[in-house]
């Protein structure tokens, strides 16, 4: 799997106000339905980190 990839995906659909809210919900299973794998917790966690920051960042730009 292309990690790289992925994180490009998750980044791409962070903008989706439908995805924000799932991922704020229920992140695992968010990240799951965009990469089509399910991993366990341990090994998705980074990625779902990462989502997280770009979606604090883009909340960010939105308040200033």
């Amino acid at each position: 799997m292309d990690f790289k990839e992925k994180l490009g995906d998750i980044a791409d659909k962070i903008k989706d106000k439908d995805f924000q809210d799932d991922l704020k919900s229920d992140p695992t299973k968010a990240v799951e339905g965009i990469t089509g794998i399910d991993l366990p917790n341990d090994k998705i966690d980074k990625v779902i980190d990462t989502a997280k920051d770009k979606l604090d960042d883009i909340v960010d730009k939105f308040k200033k």
